[in-house]
């Protein structure tokens, strides 16, 4: 908990649910800003308290309106760097445009850098975020952070770790996978899957035993679910007893929800990264997880100049 000296921290419009989690864990009420929209859609912001020299935390996620709340985080931390903050660090627990990570044809650009560079131009000094959809965008921030310690924590209180064995849906997903069933001594599989185009699999094939063991899928986000799903079919066809999902942000667009409840899986896991008491409502296999009070344990710790990479090696908070 925090004594409040010298530390502001300000919610965008986006997710204020977790922002008051966060600022509850810390022990500080959120810092007051005006945030409101012009005829013609722009955003005007208004930071109602002095940030001079002070220690300030921006909490905006990338879900709703996605350029909203990018544009949003922005404005707050210009507004901040020019009222004489000290040092400013944006909260994004879903990085926008994280997908859009390499140049995969001709002439297409790396949004994921552009955003990158936008906040940083803005005037930030660090950026805090969660399970970033590839590893090469930890380039761009100076804290990086990760969901593994919830999913592990889940995994050891809710299941006999000698009966699970982590599976991840796609190579891509490998190293995240290796590092959760290393850490719980348990065995690892990966499909292999073959796209015809975006958000459509034509062909999965699976790659180690999961007979007569509990499958837990891992992944950093779930949008669609058709990949997930589609492997937790084939998990069942292959012997696995019972299969779940574990993601860190629960994008769950299009048919999604329809789909998760029609599928073999027992239950999906997401964190709160997004907003999801509506989802929960329409699906009976959802369950949501809080990372707020980890979120707020990495401010307290760069607050202080404590290690962050502890977390990765201890249990949530």
């Amino acid at each position: 908990m925090l004594n409040g000296s010298g530390i502001k921290v300000f919610s965008g419009t986006s997710h204020p649910e977790l922002a008051e989690i966060i600022a509850r864990r810390i022990g500080l009420p959120l810092s007051k800003a005006e945030i409101t929209k012009s005829g013609i859609g722009e955003t005007n912001v208004r930071i109602a308290e002095s940030v001079r020299e002070d220690d300030v935390y921006i909490i905006n996620t990338g879900c709703g309106a996605v350029n909203t709340a990018l544009m949003e985080l922005c404005i707050m931390i210009h507004a901040c760097k020019i009222a004489s903050a000290k040092r400013i660090t944006a909260v994004i627990p879903l990085f926008p445009y994280a997908r859009q990570d390499k140049k995969d044809k001709s002439r297409a650009p790396i949004t994921a850098k552009l955003v990158a560079n936008m906040i940083q131009k803005a005037g930030c000094d660090h950026v805090i975020t969660m399970d970033l959809h590839a590893s090469q965008i930890q380039g761009f921030f100076d804290v990086p952070l990760y969901a593994e310690p919830s999913a592990i924590l889940y995994i050891r209180t809710h299941f006999n770790v000698d009966e699970v064995v982590i599976v991840s849906p796609d190579a891509g997903g490998a190293k995240r996978a290796t590092s959760i069933a290393d850490r719980l001594g348990v065995d690892f599989a990966l499909f292999h899957k073959e796209r015809k185009k975006a958000n459509e699999v034509s062909r999965m094939v699976l790659v180690g035993n999961v007979k007569d063991k509990i499958a837990i899928l891992v992944d950093d986000m779930a949008d669609t679910c058709g990949t997930l799903c589609l492997a937790a079919s084939h998990l069942t066809e292959a012997g696995a007893t019972k299969v779940f999902g574990f993601v860190t942000h629960g994008i769950l667009s299009g048919n999604a929800l329809q789909t998760i409840n029609d599928s073999s899986l027992e239950k999906l896991i997401v964190t709160n990264t997004l907003p999801q008491n509506g989802n929960q409502a329409k699906c009976k296999k959802l369950e949501v997880i809080d990372i707020g009070k980890v979120l707020g344990e990495v401010i307290r710790r760069s607050h202080y100049g404590e290690s962050v990479s502890k977390l990765f090696h201890e249990v949530p908070y």
